[in-house]
């Protein structure tokens, strides 16, 4: 880690600009929550997150779930801490058998789809009793697969975006806010 790259990614957060505050991005986990309760009460679901960008919102989706469930990760990235995505490599894999079980996948952000598209795979192929996705950000950009979401928080501009889980090159994953790199 050189000093470099810090002064960039404190460089890039100056000039970034604030999409969603702090209370959007709460209201808009609460009315996630909501939509999930409804649904799964009763079914005994694991949360899926989707390591790393999945875990802060699946950490402020869950408080907010009072019934039972389970939660598990799973690890298929694209990015590696880079701008662009690459190759889909899996990292870490649920330990949990997830058959005959309802599966909720929790991940930061739709994009291009491949990697959702990879964890529906992942987890169709271990028979659950469902599969469905919740993404806190659907981006409005062209998709390379067809892949939607079942729970979407918040529609977002086709802008590199970082904060709740979203990282610029592994940083800023823990702000509370969504911000866009600003254009150049």
């Amino acid at each position: 880690m050189t000093s470099g790259l810090i002064d960039e990614v404190k460089s890039v957060r100056a000039g970034a600009d604030r999409l969603f505050d702090q209370p959007t991005i709460e209201k808009v986990i609460d009315n996630l929550a909501a939509q999930v309760t409804v649904d799964y009460a009763g079914l005994n679901p694991i949360l899926l997150f989707a390591l790393k960008g999945g875990c802060y919102l699946g950490a402020k989706l869950m408080e907010r779930l009072d019934f039972p469930l389970q939660i598990e990760v799973l690890q298929l990235s694209r990015y590696q801490d880079q701008l662009s995505g690459g190759q889909l490599q899996t990292g870490v894999v649920p330990v949990m058998p997830l058959a005959g079980r309802h599966l909720v996948i929790v991940d930061d952000i739709l994009d291009k789809g491949i990697t959702l598209a990879g964890m529906v795979d992942f987890c169709t192929a271990s028979h659950p009793a469902s599969v469905k996705s919740l993404v806190l950000i659907d981006k409005q950009c062209e998709r390379d697969t067809d892949i939607s979401a079942e729970y979407v928080g918040l529609a977002a501009p086709d802008r590199y975006l970082f904060g709740c889980g979203m990282d610029y090159k592994g940083y800023w994953r823990n702000l509370p806010a969504i911000y866009a790199v600003a254009d150049k």
